[in-house]
C-alpha cells in the first residue's frame, strides 16, 4: 500500500511537533542551568542573560504558531527555529563553562 503524500497541513503539524519537542528540550536544559546559574562567572552570566532574552522572544512567536494565526506558519516556524538554535548554542556554552 502506498503512503499518502504529505499535505501542507500535515507537514506544518509535523514541523510544529518537531519544534515543540525542541523547545521542550531547551526548557529542560534551561531549568537545569537556572539552578546552577549562581556558579557562573561574569562572562558566562552575560551569555546566560543573552539566552534568557532570546527565550523571551521565542515565547510569543510560539504562541502565534500554536494559535494558528494567518501569518505564514513556515515563516514563524523558521524564526522560532533560528531563535531556538541560538538559545541551544548559548546553553551549550554555559554548560561547558560549568564543567
Amino acid at each position: 500500500m502506498m503512503d499518502k503524500p504529505a499535505t501542507l497541513e500535515s507537514t506544518a503539524t509535523d514541523g510544529r511537533s518537531r519544534l515543540e519537542r525542541l523547545l521542550e528540550e531547551l526548557q529542560r536544559e534551561r531549568d537545569e542551568l537556572r539552578v546552577r546559574a549562581h556558579l557562573l562567572g561574569a562572562e558566562v552570566k552575560e551569555e546566560w542573560h543573552h539566552a534568557e532574552h532570546r527565550w523571551e522572544q521565542i515565547e510569543p512567536k510560539l504562541e502565534r504558531l500554536r494559535a494558528g494565526t494567518r501569518e505564514s506558519a513556515q515563516d514563524i516556524g523558521a524564526a522560532v527555529a533560528q531563535l531556538a538554535e541560538e538559545i541551544a548554542a548559548a546553553y551549550r556554552r554555559v554548560r561547558d563553562a560549568l564543567r
